[in-house]
């Protein structure tokens, strides 16, 4: 009995889940287009997932990415991958101009790819970026740690779309050499990048090098799948989608504006331009991570909390303590919480490091800024003609006859009783003549004896009249 039990627990728990298999493909089921074009980022990885679930929706026969992009962030092109071969449509690339760095990795995860006469493909050295859009040099430690990495995604990509993974690796190393045979493809210290022509031509065991043929246009690319005379279905990224990309790429410069201009805005009396532009374009910040599909309400009520006890540690509370430090915590995890990428099909809400380094680095940057701004804004602000609009140009004194309040020194000695509890403010009469008054600390009870001992402006002091 006891090994009955065992082989039925065996094949219970060793007997993988039945899968619901997709409905058959109809004659008429369209082909989807998808545009890859610009850079890679979050914001196109929201765009393209809605894609292939609409082309799931309708069952479709495949999916067509158009490709024309010069890379972009190697963790948005990790998490298309991902999406493109969970996809349960086919899907392909069409190289319509260019497909570098994380473009190439994409299509390299795609069943099959096709290229327009006179596009190229390859290149897929990762880089660091400098916040102002140059190259920044890694060391010899970290450039190992990221090639290393992003070749194992480029030959797990390939590998589980039936291309070369030793070509595909080619493109991340230049040190590597590749050949077919005896004839060397792309000699080593060079990275792989291959025309159409090129990526065409015979590879190994006869197969194309990477190329599955050369098309002028999508309805070419339909004739060599098979897929001919089935209806195109292109989709549309929206005018809001397209401004929410770029509201993605530069949120350092929205926070750097949002943040100077509620920071001009406490520095200057009222509320006007700066308030406003800066409110504008920290709502901007959040408006278009939303659209992109990064950014929820609950980063903005986070942020809108945190800015609120800011405000109250400023003005409410003396000094600077747990407030304006939660506060400060609060809009720091806001503002990387909107950049993290989240969107449709994410088995986990739970952020990895490497979702978080991006917008940690996108919030330094902007935090750096604004504190250079504000250092610029001190120095140069109080000479500019702007702000001498918004303040006084000369100063008042008393001897021009301007006074803050009357001058109560000829009060001091004079005595009264004291109308209500000072405690230690209230109010005294002196003669017919009822005035407020404070106490140095003491509380004095309504009906003592008082004396006015100083006179500060308005303010007036008073004592308790010693009793025989």
């Amino acid at each position: 009995m006891k090994a009955i039990f065992l082989l039925l627990a065996t094949l219970v728990f060793a007997t993988p889940p039945l899968r619901a298999e997709s409905p058959p493909v109809a004659p008429d089921a369209p082909v989807y287009v998808v545009p890859v074009r610009g850079q890679i980022e979050g914001a196109l990885l929201y765009v393209l997932r809605r894609g292939i679930a609409e082309a799931e929706r309708q069952n479709a026969a495949a999916i067509v990415l158009v490709m024309d992009t010069p890379g972009g962030t190697l963790d948005a092109a990790g998490d298309i991958v991902r999406s493109i071969q969970n996809a349960k449509p086919p899907v392909y690339t069409f190289v319509e101009k260019d497909a570098f760095s994380a473009g190439a990795i994409i299509a390299l995860a795609t069943k099959g790819i096709f290229m327009a006469p006179g596009s190229v493909i390859g290149d897929a050295l990762p880089i660091m970026m400098t916040p102002f859009g140059g190259v920044q040099e890694m060391s010899e430690g970290l450039e190992e740690k990221a090639v290393s990495a992003v070749a194992a995604l480029v030959r797990s990509a390939a590998q589980n779309a039936g291309h070369d993974p030793e070509l595909a690796e080619k493109m991340v190393r230049r040190e590597l050499e590749f050949k077919i045979g005896d004839e060397i493809i792309s000699p080593a210290g060079r990275l792989l990048t291959l025309t159409a022509d090129e990526a065409a031509r015979p590879g190994k065991e006869g197969q194309p090098l990477l190329s599955a043929g050369t098309a002028a246009d999508v309805p070419a690319v339909l004739e060599l799948l098979g897929l001919a005379g089935r209806p195109l279905v292109e989709m549309e990224i929206t005018s809001t989608e397209k401004i929410a990309r770029l509201i993605a790429g530069a949120a350092p410069i929205l926070m750097i504006i949002g943040f100077l201009g509620i920071y001009i805005e406490f520095k200057t009396p009222g509320f006007g331009l700066p308030g406003i532009l800066g409110a504008a374009c920290l709502a901007l910040f959040f408006w278009g991570h939303h659209i992109a599909g990064l950014a929820g309400m609950e980063d903005l009520l986070i942020f809108v909390v945190g800015l609120a006890l800011i405000l109250v540690e400023i003005f409410l509370i003396p000094g600077f303590g747990f407030a304006g430090i939660f506060g400060i915590a609060l809009v720091f995890v806001s503002l990387v919480g909107a950049m993290v990428r989240f969107a449709p099909g994410s088995e986990s809400w739970v952020p990895v490091w490497t979702d978080l380094q991006l917008p940690i680095f996108k919030t330094g940057v902007a935090l750096v800024g604004t504190g250079a701004g504000a250092l610029l804004l001190g120095r140069f602000l109080p000479r500019s003609r702007l702000f001498g609009r918004l303040t006084l140009s000369s100063a008042t004194s008393a001897a021009a006859g301007y006074t803050a309040a009357p001058d109560a020194s000829a009060l001091v000695g004079k005595t009264g009783t004291a109308l209500t509890a000072l405690r230690p403010a209230g109010s005294a009469r002196f003669g017919g003549e009822r005035i407020d008054v404070v106490t140095s600390g003491e509380f004095l009870d309504a009906g003592t004896p008082v004396q006015i001992v100083e006179a500060h402006g308005n303010r007036l002091v008073v004592a308790k009249i010693p009793t025989a």
